[in-house]
């Protein structure tokens, strides 16, 4: 999905996962008990810095800090901008 967010420098957009509804024994998850998720699809790459490109690509999926990122909302959306330092692997 592409979007009109162009991050600068090694900065990266993310789409986080959805929350978890449910636990793996079928138990609902209350919205003020849910874990903020932890993983999510890079959305936009910045160009990286000098001599340093950046790595990920558009459509990686990713795994990041559990506080990583600056949050915003953009045409309805959340998304998540952070460093590409900050990811920790991709999936």
């Amino acid at each position: 999905m592409a979007i009109n967010i162009k991050p600068i420098g090694d900065r990266v957009v993310v789409e986080a996962a959805p929350a978890e509804e449910k636990t793996a024994s079928g138990i609902y998850i209350p919205d003020t008990a849910k874990e903020k998720p932890q993983q999510g699809t890079v959305v936009a790459v910045g160009p990286g810095k000098k001599d340093e490109p950046t790595t990920v690509k558009v459509g990686d999926k990713v795994i990041y800090g559990k506080y990583g990122g600056t949050e915003i909302t953009y045409e309805g959306r959340e998304y998540l901008i952070m460093r590409e330092g900050d990811l920790y692997a991709i999936l």
